[in-house]
């Protein structure tokens, strides 16, 4: 825009005063115009019926296009694009560790598509295939694809409806920020978390259905219904206002919600707090060959730990005749375990705050994110060096857990990574004054973080779309 047209423009609001609005329609409509809740499981069999799903584990030297580079044994794909598996070396001052993790250095996109039908806006989402679900057919956004495979790397067919997140017949911008993912096993990879209105006709493709926010909260209850991509995009969306409720944590958690209520510390300290903790880790993060990697071995089969922990690098050969490509090949990180993601939760003064936990993961651009209290797989420790509150979420009743949900993380790289996703209430073993790396913060506070990205992890998204699809 030139300065004559910028002096000439009419001034619109800073903000969109009328989405938060419309988006608490959205979540308050359980019936959605285009598929009833009722009948989703029916859809989702018929989509998983109407296609040819398979993953076979195979040795490495089976894999097509990829191979271990001759000098330092890095896995990569013959093209130089999509992602290697390489060597890690993480320094802090009192430990120091190797893996292998996914360096995957272009940006995707995770983008929903909104449209309003009889005055409710509802989200296109597709049923998609990939090879680490564990029930292989998730729920996703409207596009799920990263750079090589919007280019066409493959060679395989375009990806529908990409137009809408990187053409010019883009729609009204709703969210579109940059966020990391899995820090543990991705070196420095984001993506685009977009949602998208549109107002035009746009084509109903078979693996796609229009559904409400509400509808969409309600499989958010359901063991691996909504994909993680799905998730992270969702938590990105404007905070919605709540419905009245009688019930006590659910009247807190709309209070925390609410940017007037208060909270235990201002914004401003809680981003001071975090800069610190961001400022006072010393962390040298080394990308190393993976022929170099101690403590760790490789056979025809598999990279994995020495002592069995953690998690290991197999390799899959893949058939999906609904996806962009019918066939390819490729390596995955497969986890020891079923993981532990929870927020310990706790009211002050009738807001509900939970105790976030300033994580440090090696494949962090900046070191640190803001991740749940609780954070692991339990069998990988022993109980002398289990991660601080895991025994109290671990041990939490009935009448203290709020949400709980089995999500698998990131279908397209890792092979049946879930986890248990939990809310639980704090009990009196928890501190008031928690200890060096924890703080009380509120859902708003966390949701403005959320505007900006590389400040909450992967796995603290997922926990603020199932706290936010609590209505």
């Amino acid at each position: 825009m030139t300065s004559t047209q910028a002096r000439s423009a009419e001034l619109r609001p800073r903000e969109d005063p009328d989405i938060p609005a419309r988006l608490a329609v959205s979540a308050d409509t359980l019936h959605g115009t285009h598929l009833p809740t009722e009948q989703f499981s029916v859809w989702m069999k018929e989509r998983e019926a109407a296609h040819a799903f398979e993953v076979v584990p195979i040795p490495f030297d089976q894999l097509n296009g990829w191979s271990f580079h001759p000098q330092n044994g890095n896995l990569g794909h013959v093209s130089g694009k999509f992602f290697t598996v390489e060597g890690l070396r993480v320094r802090q001052p009192k430990q120091v560790w190797h893996q292998p993790i996914i360096n995957q250095a272009e940006v995707g996109i995770l983008g929903i598509l909104v449209k309003e039908f009889d005055g409710v806006l509802h989200f296109l989402m597709q049923a998609k295939m990939e090879p680490g679900n564990p029930n292989l057919l998730q729920l996703s956004p409207t596009v799920q694809a990263t750079r090589s495979n919007y280019m066409r790397v493959h060679q395989g067919s375009s990806v529908r409806y990409l137009e809408y997140f990187a053409g010019a017949e883009r729609g009204r911008v709703i969210a579109d920020v940059l966020q990391s993912e899995h820090g543990a096993w991705f070196y420095r990879k984001r993506n685009r978390n977009m949602v998208v209105e549109v107002t035009g006709d746009v084509p109903l493709h078979d693996d796609f259905c229009w559904l409400t926010l509400g509808q969409i909260n309600e499989l958010m209850a359901r063991d691996n219904v909504v994909n993680m991509d799905a998730r992270t995009v969702l938590a990105c969306l404007p905070q919605v206002p709540s419905s009245s409720s009688k019930d006590g944590f659910r009247a807190a958690l709309a209070l925390s919600r609410d940017q007037d209520a208060g909270a235990l510390h201002t914004t401003a300290e809680v981003l001071s707090w975090f800069s610190w903790q961001r400022s006072e880790t010393e962390l040298d993060i080394q990308r190393i060959a993976l022929y170099d990697l101690p403590g760790w071995y490789r056979t025809d089969t598999e990279i994995a730990r020495e002592d069995g922990r953690f998690f290991k690098v197999v390799a899959a050969d893949v058939r999906a005749d609904s996806r962009e490509v019918k066939g390819w090949s490729q390596p995955l990180f497969q986890p020891h375990g079923l993981g532990i993601a929870a927020f310990v939760a706790r009211e002050y003064c009738g807001v509900l705050h939970l105790l976030v936990h300033a994580r440090v993961e090696g494949g962090f651009a900046d070191a640190v994110e803001l991740g749940p209290t609780v954070q692991c797989v339990p069998w990988n420790y022993r109980s002398s060096d289990s991660p601080p509150f895991l025994d109290q979420v671990l041990a939490a009743g009935s009448s203290r857990i709020r949400y709980e949900a089995i999500h698998s993380e990131e279908g397209g790289r890792f092979l049946e990574a879930e986890s248990r996703y939990l809310i639980v209430e704090a009990d009196r073993t928890v501190p008031d004054d928690p200890p060096e790396g924890y703080a009380w913060v509120t859902v708003g506070q966390l949701a403005d973080l959320l505007r900006h990205g590389q400040y909450v992890n992967v796995q603290a998204r997922t926990l603020i779309a199932c706290l936010n699809s609590l209505r």
